[in-house]
């Protein structure tokens, strides 16, 4: 164990919890970790528009917005109010892992990348580490990878647990699976209980539906009306994109929650006419009494997953996917492009699910500092 790790145990348990955000994109995990109890002192993203919408809902961190890989502990560390650290997050780009990729066998330079996450971590030595990413890096294309990553940090003192989750099962409302990894010096930190189920069980609840998270949203504008109303920042990004008119009869001819497979075949896009094979979700609606799929960068897109609105013609507007990824109503998404903030949306790990994954790194801190 390093010296500074051993001086963050010793801190009192008053002392502020200090974390490092990683990957931090537009702020996502560093919400969560808010609202958990942590200081976050620095994050790191080279994206520009992310870091844009960042600097406005965390001015008080530092951002440095640069490639992870030109970064030292070091210059981390010195962004630490009590000169330690507590917890380092990351997100890695998980885009060569994921499932939606798996048929492209050209390999992603970005993948690589979670090792910068293990350097940083073994030149500061956080008590705690936290690592969040697609299924696939741990079962699939990436498990030599990710068992690579983890050999180090156990070689380093670190405990690991690891588990794939379903976000649903968290309070969020939408169906979303992710790979969580926590870590702590010498000890392991448990993965939280589910607090939600489809069929919960005992001090469980039930499943955060579509309806709770953005039933009482006012109806959104469209791309272009928004334009003449003063711009989208401006609707607080309630806005949705312009639908064409075969668009709005293939709604039109479907139920909340049906997908493409219930568009008569006349309506139908040519590519999906001849075969129920591929993406069935595209062109189709959410549900009001369920959670919604995983927003992804497509989110108000018809053709990029079931993102049509329950009842309504047309997708749901930006910021319900935010609210759907539990991003608070007072986010601000600072980029005049809905391309640009679409992949803000999508790239984040929802806040309310990051806090809930921090607060056991919170805990387990706390028990290490008395």
């Amino acid at each position: 164990m390093t010296k500074k790790s051993i001086e963050s145990r010793n801190l009192t348990s008053k002392a502020p919890k200090v974390a490092i955000d990683l990957f931090a994109g537009g702020g996502g995990l560093s919400q969560g970790l808010k609202q958990a109890g942590f200081v976050v002192c620095a994050a790191v993203e080279i994206e520009p528009h992310a870091c844009a919408t960042y600097q406005a809902n965390h001015a008080d961190t530092i951002l440095f917005q640069r490639d992870v890989r030109n970064i030292s502990g070091n210059e981390l560390l010195k962004s630490s109010p009590t000169g330690v650290v507590d917890l380092i997050a990351a997100c890695p780009p998980c885009q060569g892992f994921s499932s939606l990729t798996a048929k492209y066998k050209k390999e992603d330079a970005r993948n690589a990348l979670i090792f910068e996450f293990v350097r940083l971590v073994d030149e500061i030595r956080p008590t705690t580490i936290m690592m969040e990413n697609v299924p696939g890096l741990a079962n699939g294309k990436g498990k030599a990878v990710f068992n690579s990553a983890m050999d180090e940090f156990r070689a380093m003192g670190y405990k690991l647990t690891f588990e794939v989750l379903e976000v649903a099962n968290y309070g969020v409302p939408q169906s979303r699976r992710r790979l969580v990894v926590l870590g702590g010096l010498n000890n392991e930190i448990r993965i939280p209980p589910a607090s939600h189920g489809k069929k919960p069980l005992a001090k469980q609840k039930k499943w955060v539906t579509v309806k709770e998270a953005i039933g009482d949203v006012a109806k959104p504008v469209t791309l272009k009306k928004a334009g003449t109303l003063g711009g989208e920042a401006r609707m607080g990004w309630n806005v949705v994109r312009d639908l064409s008119e075969i668009n709005k009869a293939r709604l039109r001819s479907i139920k909340a929650g049906e997908s493409r497979t219930k568009i008569p075949m006349e309506l139908r896009p040519e590519c999906h006419k001849k075969t129920e094979i591929g993406f069935t979700n595209v062109y189709g609606r959410m549900a009001w009494n369920a959670p919604s799929p995983t927003i992804t960068g497509g989110c108000t897109t018809l053709s990029k997953g079931r993102f049509g609105h329950p009842s309504q013609l047309r997708t749901i507007s930006v910021y319900e996917a935010a609210l759907l990824q539990t991003f608070p109503s007072t986010y601000k998404f600072d980029t005049k492009l809905m391309d640009k903030v679409c992949n803000i949306i999508g790239n984040a790990l929802p806040p309310l699910f990051a806090e809930k994954m921090a607060k056991e790194c919170y805990k387990f801190i706390e028990t290490e500092a008395r």
